[in-house]
């Protein structure tokens, strides 16, 4: 990068610490540093929920996801506004009335204190696990650009957030979002915007539109039902709303969000805004990454967007010939997109056109088994082709997500770890000591993260991996919530065997079916259902 884009860069990662921490000033309470005092405005919330799950996996891997198999993944929130309807007309209202710090307390309240246990070490293990994936989102931005290897950039990244979350607290994480994701609309309006103005001339964007659906890359919806098919019209609104109600009524890294609001006409709010923009947001990056796919029909892309595995194929015997057969099919499809574009015909041509370079690119990675180079496809555009200063303000964009998501999530993780654990099982303890355990539960959290992030580079495309880990846990939560919220009949023997029974079965699915992740999470939930109101039917009917 140039001076410019570091100068940028620094003063975006500067500005965004020092304004969470001068809007966290004053907070001396354990009240103050897990709920903010519940001072928090709709927008502070709204746009700290987006940011916190809108990660630099977002932007690093979900651009990738357009390029490498379309727009379908948009599908996968198709369920999402309806769950925020469902969460505002339920859950928000009887967490703030229940005056609870964690979505698992009110789970104590309702149950027992076994059920909580269960429930809030399910969240830890999962959003521990969600943390570190994102944390190393950043680390492959860093390693790109400066060659850096992945520890050395997921600990600098990991000192610098829990620096700010642990002196802060909910409140410097939450206006810190809501900067965050101002940048983040600015830098994807900017990017679109580049990439488009980089095609040759007499290809428009409708041109560029055309070239991406003869690709199969402009496919929002589709229609067939298939249980192994990841992405379609039915796994989105079912399975999506399943997961979406699980993360955002029962993962606490949102709950949380929306318990520091004013009042719950504030909180609904927040999550209604939520409804509207997110899939607006997520179908805009995804296109993104079709336009610069197309953008680099015109420039011709490595073989292997990972540079480390582009060297080692460049070391290799076969690479002349990979090298010479890729350049052919490269000038092939070129040639074959500029004449679809100007006629919308030959479209055979340029669809063969298009699996040789597909072919090669298969041959180039099997030659020297490299994994998937989804999540580098972006960057590599960026870094290549947008001009000094941009380049800096994409990567504070992503940094800018990582920061938001990783803050969130260690906060909440904190949050968990002492008011559900530490808090129950020390009763008595004084506030001034509750709010030193939290900071130090903080600490502990980012490093937790820092110390997964180096399985990253094993997961594939890092935004199936983070909700793929998400889905083999939220079932199970959500099955429980539904027993609380609305199954009155629901005992606690119940609701603790259910999750267990829930559990179970999602990770029957993952290990010996071929059934897509989304569904785990209507499947987990059922099975609680089920079971749960089974077990507490057995009990009732028992007794003399």
């Amino acid at each position: 990068m140039s001076t410019l884009d570091w100068l940028v860069l620094a003063g975006w990662i500067l500005f965004t610490v020092c304004f969470g921490l001068y809007k966290a000033r004053g907070g001396a309470t354990t009240h103050d540093y897990l709920l903010a005092g519940k001072s928090m405005p709709w927008y502070a919330m709204g746009l700290s929920i987006m940011a916190t799950q809108a990660s630099a996996i977002t932007f690093i891997s979900t651009t990738g996801q357009g390029y490498a198999d379309g727009m379908r993944f948009v599908q996968f929130y198709f369920g999402l506004p309806l769950a925020m309807v469902i969460l505002s007309m339920t859950a928000v209202p009887i967490f703030h009335r229940s005056g609870v710090y964690t979505a698992y307390e009110y789970l104590d309240k309702r149950f027992d204190r076994r059920t909580r246990y269960l429930v809030s070490i399910i969240f830890l293990l999962s959003r521990g696990l969600g943390a570190g994936v994102a944390l190393y989102a950043p680390a492959v931005v860093l390693s790109v650009i400066l060659g850096w290897p992945d520890q050395v950039t997921t600990a600098a990244m990991g000192a610098l957030v829990i620096v700010y979350t642990t002196l802060g607290g909910v409140k410097a994480v939450t206006w810190s979002d809501v900067q965050q994701m101002l940048l983040i609309f600015a830098g994807l309006i900017l990017a679109l915007i580049l990439a488009v103005s980089r095609f040759p001339e007499g290809v428009s964007v409708a041109d560029a539109v055309a070239i991406a659906g003869a690709a199969g890359r402009i496919n929002p919806v589709v229609t067939g039902f298939d249980w192994n098919d990841r992405y379609n019209l039915w796994s989105g609104l079912i399975g999506g709303m399943f997961l979406a109600l699980a993360y955002f009524g029962t993962d606490q890294s949102q709950v949380q969000r929306y318990l520091t609001g004013k009042s719950v006409a504030q909180s609904r709010l927040s999550l209604i805004f939520n409804a509207m923009a997110k899939i607006p947001m997520q179908f805009f990056i995804l296109f993104i990454g079709t336009m610069v796919f197309v953008f680099f029909h015109f420039e011709r892309p490595p073989l292997i967007f990972q540079p480390a595995d582009q060297r080692k194929l460049e070391a290799s015997p076969r690479f002349s010939e990979l090298d010479g057969r890729y350049g052919q099919a490269h000038a092939e499809r070129k040639s074959a997109a500029l004449a679809f574009a100007a006629s919308r015909t030959q479209l055979d041509e340029y669809r063969a056109a298009q699996k040789k370079i597909d072919a090669v690119r298969a041959d180039a990675a099997k030659t020297i088994g490299a994994a998937s180079d989804t999540n580098y496809i972006f960057l590599s555009y960026v870094i290549r082709y947008l001009p000094a200063g941009a380049v800096g303000l994409i990567i504070a964009v992503i940094f800018a997500a990582a920061m938001s998501t990783i803050s969130g999530e260690v906060n909440s993780l904190a949050t968990v770890t002492i008011m559900d654990l530490y808090r129950t099982m020390r009763p008595g303890t004084s506030d001034s000591s509750l709010l030193a355990a939290s900071k130090i539960a903080t600490v502990f959290w980012g490093i937790y993260a820092v110390a997964f992030a180096g399985f990253g580079g094993s997961l594939g495309s890092l935004i199936e991996a983070v909700n793929i880990v998400g889905s083999l846990f939220y079932g199970g939560m959500l099955g429980v919530f539904v027993l609380a919220f609305y199954l009155p009949q629901a005992s606690a023997r119940g609701a603790f065997w259910g999750v267990i029974a829930g559990e179970a079965a999602i990770f029957y699915c993952f290990l010996f079916t071929g059934i897509s992740f989304l569904w785990y999470n209507v499947i987990g939930c059922a099975v609680v259902i089920a079971v749960g109101l089974l077990l507490s039917t057995t009990r009732h009917s028992a007794r003399p």
